[in-house]
């Protein structure tokens, strides 16, 4: 098998040393280079053609992510890994769009930084532990006017065909009334008030496609490779307040989760065939609907998933109906504090 050759690019040479010293310990590495700064990285780039470059943002005079442009322009089969002490949310969104194939802490496991490598080497995105939550919460966290689900980018995009709601409704195998639900919501975030304004607004502002897209990509290959335990949550209850309450808690009870949220069966059903949840918390009473009925077609869907049925007037018999659906865990909303769901999601992690 051939070696990789690899560049070592950082301003202090006790950190060049230490890393040359880690990566000789392992016959498939060969560093054929070493560079302090900017110009002596490209200049040493194009004397030693390396598979694998590993550079620090910090040198002097380098602009790492106009930097990173050049090369990747320039060398777009090398694999770019960034060694760094600095996590600034800038700088790393900023890279990895310019193209860099992973992004890696300094004072992270060594045997991280070695995993480091050969995930890049075969392919992969890499992100440490750390980055990889805060790259979600910055995502999440994206401002309003251009923060869309999935199914509101769907929605928004079959508005542009010139779809109306039935022909939506076969497109997506929802109900129709699931459909003038999601609009309603689509053009509340987007404080337009018709079909005709919802399509005006894609159109001047077709970053909330783009956008979506870019940074779904980046978390989904992030979370492929992260070392940390990464957990799916589903809620699904009708009362939007309590649902947006309960989210919060959630990302505040365990920051290493991704959660998603529906108020009816349908919107249920996509979701779960899409994420195949850790957890779903599901409401006993969805409108006109069943919280009972949703865990047993989740269940057939996502056998694996853990089922956590909520109710404001839990009984018995709410008990026994619930075990027989499947769910593993009941539980009164007004107990559902931080500590539970804590515990709960502990639970689900083991």
């Amino acid at each position: 098998m051939n070696s990789v050759r690899i560049l070592i690019a950082d301003d202090h040479s006790l950190t060049r040393k230490g890393i040359r010293s880690l990566l000789e310990d392992f016959p498939e590495y060969q560093i054929v280079a070493e560079a302090g700064d900017g110009p002596s990285l490209m200049e040493t780039l194009e004397t030693t053609l390396p598979d694998c470059v590993l550079i620090d943002i910090s040198m002097p005079s380098f602009d790492p992510i106009s930097a990173t442009r050049v090369i990747r322009e320039r060398y777009p089969d090398l694999k770019i890994l960034i060694i760094s002490a600095h996590d600034d949310d800038v700088y790393l969104q900023g890279l990895l769009r310019a193209g860099v194939n992973g992004y890696h802490l300094k004072g992270e496991p060594l045997s991280d930084f070695r995993l480091a490598i050969e995930n890049v080497m075969a392919g992969g995105t890499w992100l440490s532990s750390p980055l990889v939550k805060k790259l979600i919460n910055t995502t999440l966290a994206r401002p309003k006017s251009i923060s869309l689900t999935s199914r509101q980018l769907d929605l928004l995009g079959l508005l542009q065909e010139g779809l109306d709601n039935k022909a939506i409704a076969t497109r997506l195998g929802i109900s129709i009334k699931t459909v003038e639900n999601n609009l309603s919501r689509l053009y509340q975030v987007l404080n337009v008030q018709s079909r005709l304004e919802a399509v005006n607004y894609a159109v001047q502002h077709p970053e909330v496609f783009s956008s979506l897209i870019e940074n779904n990509q980046i978390i989904e290959n992030a979370l492929k490779n992260s070392t940390g335990p990464f957990l799916t949550v589903l809620l699904v209850d009708d009362n939007a307040p309590f649902r947006n309450e309960l989210r919060n808690s959630v990302r505040q009870a365990n920051s290493n989760t991704h959660v998603f949220d529906a108020e009816n069966i349908d919107e249920a059903v996509l979701l779960t065939k899409d994420t195949h949840p850790n957890i779903a918390f599901i409401d006993m009473l969805l409108q006109d609907e069943s919280g009972i009925e949703c865990t047993k077609i989740l269940k057939d869907i996502s056998p694996a998933t853990r089922f956590v049925l909520m109710s404001a007037y839990p009984d018995l018999e709410f008990h026994r109906l619930g075990l027989e659906a499947g769910a593993v865990a009941f539980i009164d909303k007004k107990d559902l504090d931080f500590s539970a769901l804590r515990q709960i999601i502990a639970d689900s992690s083991t």
